[in-house]
């Protein structure tokens, strides 16, 4: 049972001594994740490279379509305005964890941590009262990130010497809090069935010769929803497996595919750019709010920041990181949604992928990509399934931990990809969480956790009317991002903009 890599026995005693109140919780929690300064930490490289690969996933590949929903000049402008308001709110959380940390005494403090104390704390008698939901609403859900840098952030999990009970805090060290992970896993799906479909069905007239693609307008051969249930059984085969020196493999597999896909993209878009003259500087409202969704979704790694300070070497070189990393990302995705908007004008698709041409070549690239997406799912899962399953399994007697564990498994992936088969709009389904999920962890709560925390210590008016105003913002676009979304999805696929998969040449 190398790949499971699990002791049941061990987990069900350590469930039955782990009756603790939130706060013990809490505390043994973050003396669990404190990483001793100068022992083995991260590098300022290594938790730069970290944090590129949080912030650097499926929601960057449909950023052409979110400068069209936006507009040439407006788009970029904007998504410029959004990254820098998400590096603030960033430093907001960091500074907030600081101060809870010194106040409580404790070492580290993660997301939902600060939110659950910081509602502790609170005038309200209700929020007190409840203070532990915001802990929970930010930790139970988790799909993506933590089970990705669980598996590949600590610079020894792929070393021989690492015993399971390291790579078991390991993963406890890296659960990232955000509470759309599931819907992350969904897009995962649709991600890997329109390339799929898109492969499939142009195979018949793939060349060697790299031509820009034009659309012929015919009959998907297969329904999209059946490539998806084709994926279904070898993802729920993929997430069987639980060793995370296995999973960190499967890591650096993605890395690689991922990479190599980005480079040839870039190598296309940036060849025969046509002039724009033809594209609009500004889009309409409607489309600008899906625009609103799409780029905050693209932001991914809000809430990695905390436990990545906290495993360096020298923490306190990471605000320098924090602005080196996200500065490069900004500007990857500025580049990479304008370039590709540039070159596809008003036939940018849901995922640039399916604007590359019909050759081998880029082929490849779709196919590099949906293998690195389909490795990183597994990663993504990994850490979620640590928090449901010990529940689980401790329900049960030892000699059925495993069958319950492997069938929660098996229904996490089935409910990923029913959610993906019942709306299968890429786009739009990126929209919907970027605007639902995304906006509360990156632009709403940071700036609230500052204001609860920090105004007993005497914090100005310019600050708190500056924190109030960018939760405003960010509830608008919560608001109005999610009722567009919603509203294209009750549409016809041919009135909205809908990610398209038919046969091109």
């Amino acid at each position: 049972m190398s790949l499971l890599g699990r002791n049941y026995s061990k987990e069900l005693n350590s469930l039955d001594h782990g009756s603790q109140s939130p706060s013990e919780s809490g505390s043994s929690t973050a003396s669990e994740n404190v990483h001793p300064a100068g022992e083995a930490g991260l590098s300022m490289m290594q938790t730069l490279i970290h944090l590129l690969k949080c912030n650097i996933g499926t929601g960057l590949l449909g950023l052409p379509l979110a400068i069209k929903n936006a507009g040439l000049l407006v788009g970029p402008v904007s998504l410029l305005a959004i990254g820098i308001l998400t590096v603030h709110c960033m430093v907001i959380l960091l500074n907030c964890a600081h101060h809870l940390s010194q106040r409580l005494h404790k070492t580290f403090v993660n997301y939902g941590e600060a939110t659950m104390y910081s509602l502790e704390t609170c005038p309200n008698t209700w929020l007190r009262t409840h203070a532990v939901w915001g802990r929970v609403s930010l930790l139970l859900p988790s799909t993506m990130c933590s089970g990705m840098i669980s598996a590949h952030c600590n610079p020894h999990i792929q070393g021989s010497s690492n015993s399971p009970a390291q790579a078991s805090q390991v993963a406890r060290i890296y659960r990232c809090p955000p509470p759309h992970r599931l819907g992350f896993c969904s897009v995962y799906f649709m991600f890997m069935a329109d390339n799929l479909q898109q492969m499939v069905e142009e195979a018949h007239v793939t060349s060697n010769i790299c031509q820009p693609r034009k659309i012929l307008v015919l009959t998907p051969i297969l329904d999209i929803r059946v490539y998806m249930l084709t994926i279904l059984p070898f993802l729920i085969l993929l997430v069987f497996i639980q060793n995370l020196k296995v999973l960190s493999i499967f890591s650096t597999l993605a890395n690689i595919t991922t990479l190599g896909s980005m480079a040839l993209i870039f190598e296309y878009i940036m060849q025969g750019i046509p002039y724009p003259s033809d594209l609009p500087l500004m889009a309409n409202w409607n489309t600008f709010l899906l625009f609103f969704g799409t780029a905050i979704f693209t932001f991914e790694g809000v809430g990695m920041v905390l436990p990545l300070k906290n495993q360096m070497k020298h923490p306190q070189q990471f605000s320098f990181v924090l602005y080196l990393g996200m500065s490069i990302v900004i500007i990857l995705y500025i580049c990479l949604g304008t370039l590709g908007y540039m070159k596809f004008g008003s036939d940018t698709q849901a995922s640039i992928t399916l604007n590359l041409p019909n050759c081998w070549l880029y082929q490849s690239v779709k196919l590099m990509y949906s293998i690195g997406i389909f490795f990183t799912y597994a990663l993504q899962f990994h850490v979620p399934a640590e928090i449901i399953i010990p529940f689980a399994i401790s329900q049960v007697s030892e000699s059925w931990a495993l069958f319950v564990d492997l069938s929660v498994r098996s229904a996490l992936v089935c409910l990923t990809c029913v959610s993906a088969i019942l709306i299968p709009r890429l786009d739009l389904v990126i929209s919907l969480i970027g605007s639902v999920s995304s906006s509360a962890l990156a632009l709403i709560i940071p700036p609230l956790l500052e204001i609860v925390i920090l105004y007993s210590e005497d914090m100005s008016y310019v600050t708190i009317a500056k924190d109030i105003m960018i939760s405003i913002l960010g509830l608008l676009g919560c608001i109005f991002g999610t009722y567009q979304a919603l509203y294209e999805l009750t549409q016809p696929i041919n009135h909205s903009m809908a990610n398209s998969t038919g046969v091109y040449a």
